[in-house]
């Protein structure tokens, strides 16, 4: 009698990193299994503001399914998140609370700004709109577009995914972290 169940026979597998391989084992370095751990658990702390933060709930719905990257646990709180996703029109007064947000994050933390505002301030070329999130914080990957699609949104998070994979425990560490840290202000 046939199983009742089907299985999905095209799953497809996460790369194994570098390494050595024999029967039953494998070796790599530790900085290679941190990355794939850390890249495959991801959790996003969503900053939005306006029509990107519309984009951005299409994007964790199940026809874009932001979950199958490892992300489908959203935090709004920055102590547990490790992926800040600024996603539309940021006032300057909203800077230093948005400035704020990023510290609490825990070391190591990313950031995405997504949209034109996030990324230039947009249109709104005004004395009261920031123009570009990267005045405050540190900003790692830029998905443009007046809002972008989800699938630029996925794109922007799958970059970030590779950064998180290839960085280096010590990179945080580093004389040119340092600078870029004290660049605005942080230590």
């Amino acid at each position: 009698m046939a199983r009742p169940v089907q299985y999905n026979s095209k799953v497809k597998m996460v790369e194994i990193p570098e390494g050595y391989s024999g029967d039953g084992f494998f070796a790599t370095s530790f900085d290679k299994v941190i990355g794939a751990a850390r890249k495959n658990s991801i959790w996003p702390l969503p900053f939005a503001t306006s029509c990107c933060g519309i984009e951005f709930m299409a994007t964790a719905s199940s026809h874009y399914d932001l979950a199958r990257f490892g992300s489908e646990r959203m935090a709004f709180t920055p102590r547990q998140c490790d992926l800040l996703m600024v996603m539309g029109t940021i006032a300057k007064k909203m800077g230093p609370v948005l400035r704020q947000v990023y510290l609490q994050m825990a070391e190591p933390r990313w950031v995405i700004a997504v949209g034109a505002c996030a990324c230039s301030g947009g249109v709104f070329d005004t004395y009261s709109v920031l123009q570009g999130i990267d005045q405050v914080i540190p900003v790692d990957v830029y998905v443009p577009g007046c809002p972008p699609r989800p699938e630029a949104i996925l794109d922007g998070f799958m970059r970030v995914q590779d950064l998180v994979s290839q960085e280096s425990l010590r990179r945080r560490h580093s004389e040119r972290y340092k600078d870029l840290m004290n660049q605005y202000g942080i230590q």
